[in-house]
């Protein structure tokens, strides 16, 4: 994937997950940035940037949870 794409998915991500926590972006970011699925989406050969940016939030939410 493209560098430019995977960073605007990336962002939309980020402003998705602070919508869905009700928390700034910045917050947001440091969240994000701390996961294992922002590991995975750094990592080419994972695959998960293929998948849709709910999905990815949806991966990103469990995980913040502890439901993995």
């Amino acid at each position: 994937m493209r560098d430019s794409v995977l960073w605007r998915k990336k962002s939309h991500i980020i402003i998705m997950l602070a919508e869905a926590l009700s928390i700034n972006e910045e917050r947001a970011l440091g969240l994000f940035y701390s996961t294992k699925t922002y590991k995975q989406l750094s990592d080419p050969g994972s695959g998960i940037q293929l998948m849709s940016d709910e999905y990815i939030l949806e991966n990103i939410l469990n995980e913040l949870r502890g439901v993995e």
